[in-house]
Parts: structure tokens; C-alpha cells; sequence
């Protein structure tokens, strides 16, 4: 069993920056790929960002390179996501997932992974 705990979230005016964080605790927590998702009202939830368990390999939705960073530290058993450039679009809840998959695969779709934070609430103002 893993939990999953964000923070980081907040109100932001478009250009901005803000740096996530979701905290893993349980069994061999740094053992999963983790990655970010999000959903805006009225939307499906979408993919972000994923990091191997390793944090070697990474992987970003093709709308979001460039201004979306994931990365780990596996000693804090903690993930971030810095996002630069806000856009008023990007407001949604942000959810952290952890996935039990090979060291070096860094999953893409929501089916994959196997636990998931409460999310955190980032809005972005215009």
C-alpha cells in the first residue's frame, strides 16, 4: 500500500510558476513510477508528466514540454512538478499517481497506475 500526499497548489497569475510536490509513504514507495495528472471541470482527467522509479526516464504530455518538469527524489520518497509559464488554462486539480512497473517505464495512461493522491487545486488567473 502507498499513500500519496500534494501540496503546492494555489492561485497564480498566468506567467507564473508554482512547484508541486506529492509525498509517498508506504511499502518501497521510491519502487513506483510516478506521475502527475489533472482535471478541469467539466473534462476528463489528462496526463502531465511520469517519472521512472528510477527517475532516469521521463515523459510529458506533447502540449505541456517545455514549460512542465517532473522530477524525483527518491531519499525524500517525494516527486515534484515544476510548472512555469502558467496559463489560465492549465487551472485544474493536479493528482499524483504511483504505478508498480518495470525500473525503467515512466506510464502514460491512467489505467496504469495504482494509487492515487487526493489531488491539489491549482488555479491559474488571466
Amino acid at each position: 500500500q502507498v499513500q500519496l500526499v500534494e501540496s503546492g497548489g494555489g492561485l497564480v497569475q498566468a506567467g507564473g510558476s508554482l512547484r508541486l510536490s506529492c509525498a509517498a509513504s508506504g511499502r518501497t514507495a521510491s519502487n513506483y513510477a510516478m506521475g502527475w495528472f489533472r482535471q478541469a471541470p467539466g473534462k476528463e482527467r489528462e496526463f502531465v508528466a511520469a517519472v521512472s522509479w528510477s527517475g532516469g526516464r521521463t515523459y510529458y504530455a506533447d502540449s505541456l514540454k517545455g514549460r512542465f518538469t517532473i522530477s524525483r527524489d527518491n531519499a525524500k520518497n517525494t516527486v515534484y512538478l515544476q510548472m512555469n509559464s502558467l496559463k489560465p488554462e492549465d487551472t485544474a486539480v493536479y493528482y499524483c499517481a504511483a504505478a508498480a512497473v518495470q525500473r525503467w517505464y515512466a506510464p502514460a495512461t491512467a489505467a496504469e497506475y495504482d494509487y492515487w493522491g487526493q489531488g491539489t487545486q491549482v488555479t491559474v488567473s488571466s
